[in-house]
């Protein structure tokens, strides 16, 4: 080893320790900062029109976007989050009574009376479910008490740790504004420090730019969009806990398989068990005509054919992420399974040919010239 290469192997073993010990600085700032940051990914080409008709003030234009992204997305969704979280309460204990009032029994006997299948149905529910009823709603009825027992436990935590909770809303709403104010220039700069050819680099980043935006511009918007219409409909329908229920809507929509539906179908056999044969017909309707549609022609407008990913795989990183990061998880998710994506399309389109390349050449050569033509090729980097 040279004393460059020394040196060299030193400096990086040194700005590895100092970049994990900022890491763990800022671990407890981590969530706050990813959200600053994918929201002003999201917003950044409505920031550089209020840059531009600002004069080109960038601490102007910051303030303004900062404001607005604060105003128009973030106090909303914390509303709608804590009321869906206490309708969510209520409406568990609502099936908890349904359950130990031993309704079950209305149930299978309204199953029974449906054209054709009735029989066959009431036959199956008084076989595979009456018969073991006790342990099935014991089951239901300790799933309920253990979800009832989480949100009230978000909610008192919540007001526990309004502390924490507002130091983290404090630090995103700072650092999106300078990563509004400075996003540009730093992001520049990260690209210039990334050791990888200016090819390579540009499909990348180009890559997790256009899924970042297809997430926040296409899912969210949609999810939104799904989730506020089914909310309406509920209301509209004076279906109980219509708030919660459309905050279940949209964040199911964001499942590539199932999505509101599983939402919706439950209701609309509600509706049916409870007599309201019109507003059950209404329901569906709404469901597979207005609210399912939104994927088929909202979401492709939003996201765009560029950022395409493949159904299963994205499936199971959105359940994955929310599993493993929270609500973050359904950005972080996407964005590093394309980042694998392309990562693995560069491999196979430079360097597996270029390895395959190499292998064809060295098979042509004559036998009694194969070490001879190896140990050029070590020396040199490449055939003589």
């Amino acid at each position: 080893m040279t004393r460059r290469q020394l040196f060299t192997s030193i400096f990086l073993l040194i700005f590895l320790a100092l970049l994990w010990q900022l890491g763990r600085i800022l671990e407890p700032f981590l969530s706050p900062i990813a959200w600053a940051i994918i929201l002003a990914t999201a917003t950044y080409p409505l920031y550089s029109r209020l840059w531009s008709w600002a004069g080109r003030r960038s601490n102007l234009a910051a303030g303004l976007m900062t404001a607005a992204v604060l105003l128009a997305a973030v106090l909303p969704a914390v509303y709608g989050t804590i009321l869906a979280t206490q309708q969510g309460v209520e409406a568990f204990g609502q099936v908890a009574a349904w359950f130990r009032a031993g309704r079950i029994h209305e149930l299978r006997a309204w199953l029974g009376e449906i054209p054709g299948v009735g029989q066959v149905i009431h036959r199956w529910v008084g076989e595979s479910i009456l018969t073991r009823s006790e342990s099935i709603q014991s089951s239901i009825l300790e799933g309920g008490k253990v979800v009832s027992t989480f949100l009230i436990s978000q909610s008192v935590d919540f007001a526990m740790n309004a502390l924490m909770l507002a130091t983290d809303f404090t630090v995103m709403i700072f650092t999106l504004f300078f990563v509004f104010r400075d996003g540009e220039s730093s992001f520049q700069h990260v690209c210039r420090a990334i050791p990888l050819e200016e090819e390579h680099k540009t499909k990348i980043l180009t890559r997790l730019t256009s899924t970042l935006h297809a997430v926040v511009r296409g899912t969210l918007l949609t999810a939104l969009a799904q989730g506020t219409v089914a909310g309406v409909i509920y209301y509209l329908l004076d279906l109980p806990f219509a708030t919660f229920l459309g905050f279940l809507s949209g964040i199911l929509s964001f499942l590539p398989m199932g999505g509101t539906a599983l939402v919706w179908i439950p209701l609309s056999l509600y509706l049916l068990f409870s007599g309201s044969v019109i507003k059950a017909i209404i329901l569906v309707a709404a469901g597979v005509g207005l609210v399912g549609l939104m994927d088929n022609f909202l979401q492709p407008i939003l996201v765009g054919a560029d950022a395409r990913l493949p159904l299963l795989p994205l499936f199971f990183v959105s359940i994955g992420g929310l599993a493993y990061y929270g609500f973050l998880g359904l950005f972080l998710g996407p964005i590093l399974l394309a980042a694998a994506l392309e990562t693995f399309i560069i491999y196979q389109d430079e360097y597996q040919h270029q390895t395959t390349d190499l292998i064809v050449s060295v098979g042509s050569l004559p036998t009694g010239n194969a070490d001879s033509g190896l140990s050029r090729t070590n020396e040199h980097g490449r055939l003589a």
